[in-house]
């Protein structure tokens, strides 16, 4: 019997990424389900490689577009793409600044076992500051052969998922040149997660730590 997060349940989240992109391919589906079963979402991203600002720029617009009715809080640092290690210290004082604003009933971050540094760091990063929160790592499908098997499945209908990557096609212009940038990538891995989830789409997940239960003692 697998185990059940509860949408309705949830009143606050934090989204983690690395990059510009990072949460809406990795988890983009997810996320607008959520606020849109859920108006008046409290939803706090971070970004922490933002230093285009034409980037940023599409950050905003295509996370606004992801949470419709949402109360919506970006923040993003000028961290270089694929420098996050040396700039660690930096990083985790913005998690832990953002920890003090909230307390998220969910956490979305990257994956631990990403190859990419920026993605394995903030994977590292998260669980260090939410210590007492479900993280759900999500996958960020590119060249580096890296993706393991979800533990976490997030159903998706065919209108969520064209949703998701026509959005992804309208806020992020600057990727769409990419090889790995078009539908035929987005849309395979949701119908391979869909497979193994016995739904017909799907995100996976892959969660830090559950309790099950009550805590004793």
């Amino acid at each position: 019997m697998m185990s059940v997060l509860r949408p309705e349940q949830v009143d606050e989240v934090v989204l983690l990424g690395a990059h510009c992109d990072d949460v809406a391919i990795g988890a983009g589906g997810a996320v607008r389900d959520l606020c849109v079963r859920r108006p008046g979402l409290r939803v706090h991203a971070l970004v922490l490689c933002a230093a285009d600002p034409l980037r940023r720029a599409e950050e905003e617009a295509a996370l606004r577009a992801l949470c419709p009715d949402a109360k919506l809080e970006l923040t993003t640092l000028d961290i270089p793409d694929g420098r996050l290690p040396a700039h660690w210290n930096r990083a985790k004082e913005a998690l832990e600044d953002l920890r003090q604003r909230c307390d998220p009933d969910l956490v979305l971050a990257t994956a631990g076992h990403d190859n990419h540094q920026d993605h394995r760091g903030l994977a590292r990063l998260a669980p260090t500051v939410f210590r007492d929160h479900l993280i759900l790592g999500y996958e960020v499908l590119k060249a580096e052969p890296d993706l393991e098997q979800p533990a976490v499945f997030w159903p998706l209908t065919e209108s969520q998922v064209r949703d998701k990557i026509a959005l992804l096609h309208e806020h992020y212009p600057s990727q769409t040149s990419r090889a790995w940038f078009d539908e035929e990538t987005f849309r395979s891995l949701v119908r391979i997660r869909g497979v193994q989830a016995g739904c017909r789409y799907a995100e996976g997940f892959h969660p830090t730590r559950l309790l099950v239960g009550t805590p004793v003692g």
